[in-house]
């Protein structure tokens, strides 16, 4: 099984804003609390994802590459509304890779960042524009936003 084992945090402003950040698009054919199956698309390319309930920082996931026209169309047709519309920055700091997403649309104003570690009780450093951790609560998910807004809060 597919694991992914990832902390969450509010995001401070800070040098992550230094870097080139990459648009995204993701909407959610499915957002109940078991499971969630995602829709992103990136760059053009499109991407099907399905996760299973946080345990903590853990939780199953799978990710496939799918037809742009494909993602795009169910995007559009099929996913829950709002889109999730984010610009995602990719910081490497002390060996970890940290993703800070800034987000658009009904979220705007949100700041989040994720690091994705090997095993839940990894030691790690944060680096000075990481915040408050928020890996446990709920209001934060992706999936969960589109049915409680930041903008909303």
């Amino acid at each position: 099984m597919a694991l992914e084992i990832e902390r969450k945090f509010l995001l401070k402003e800070g040098a992550w804003r230094n870097e080139k950040g990459t648009m995204y698009r993701q909407g959610y054919l499915s957002s109940v609390k078991e499971r969630s199956v995602r829709v992103r698309m990136i760059k053009g390319n499109g991407y099907l994802t399905v996760k299973g309930i946080s345990r903590g920082a853990v939780r199953a996931e799978y990710e496939y590459e799918i037809p742009g026209a494909d993602a795009e169309a169910m995007l559009q047709d099929l996913c829950e509304k709002p889109l999730i519309e984010k610009m995602r920055y990719k910081i490497e700091f002390k060996g970890l890779i940290w993703e800070a997403d800034e987000f658009f649309g009904e979220n705007k104003g949100l700041l989040l960042a994720e690091v994705e570690l090997e095993r839940e009780d990894q030691p790690f450093v944060k680096p000075e524009w990481i915040g408050e951790e928020v890996t446990g609560d709920p209001k934060y998910f992706n999936a969960n936003l589109i049915h409680n807004p930041f903008s909303k809060w």
